[in-house]
């Protein structure tokens, strides 16, 4: 039996990935007042979230992000497959953490990406945590009264989001050292 011939991709990428719960739940935060003046914001204690999937390139700025409404393997092939279809013609480094259903038997990896596993037990080297500390910063002091209007939040500030952004807040310092790259 031949074997198949390796498909070649005309570009590679590097992307770092990751997921993030958005809610009801008002999140309070800092706010600007006079001195001495306690901020008064709107707050409501409702449980009910969808979950944000991306994945961010420092390299190009490239992002994808999907509003998921579970955080498991089923939802995570999903954006598997939404992340290989962007630029099919690029082969995709992803990066990501060890969370369970990122290992999940089940999951079927598209041929043109690979996962790369961080150490366990450190955010602190995926850039992607950094996009959610941005996003969640708008959502500070904001009463969304429905998933709906959530959903149209979350889509105005993504499509806010630009290449830029998405560089100059995930350019850590460690992608780029010479020592890590092969020549």
């Amino acid at each position: 039996m031949a074997l198949k011939s390796p498909v070649k991709y005309s570009e590679i990428n590097l992307y770092f990935q990751d997921e993030s719960r958005f809610g009801l739940f008002t999140k309070n935060g800092k706010a600007l007042t006079a001195r001495g003046v306690k901020p008064i914001c709107p707050f409501q204690q409702v449980f009910q979230s969808t979950y944000l999937f991306g994945a961010f390139s420092p390299i190009t700025g490239d992002k994808l992000l999907l509003e998921l409404p579970h955080c498991n393997a089923d939802w995570f092939q999903i954006f598997l497959d939404h992340l290989s279809n962007l630029h099919p013609n690029e082969y995709k480094i992803v990066v990501l953490d060890n969370g369970a259903f990122h290992h999940a038997k089940k999951l079927k990896i598209p041929e043109n990406i690979s996962l790369l596993f961080l150490p366990p037990y450190s955010p602190e080297l995926n850039p992607a945590e950094k996009m959610w500390a941005r996003y969640k910063r708008t959502f500070t002091n904001r009463l969304h009264k429905s998933l709906e209007q959530l959903s149209i939040f979350i889509e105005e500030v993504v499509k806010n989001t630009s290449k830029d952004t998405v560089i100059s807040t995930c350019a850590y310092s460690y992608i780029f050292e010479r020592l890590f790259w092969t020549n």
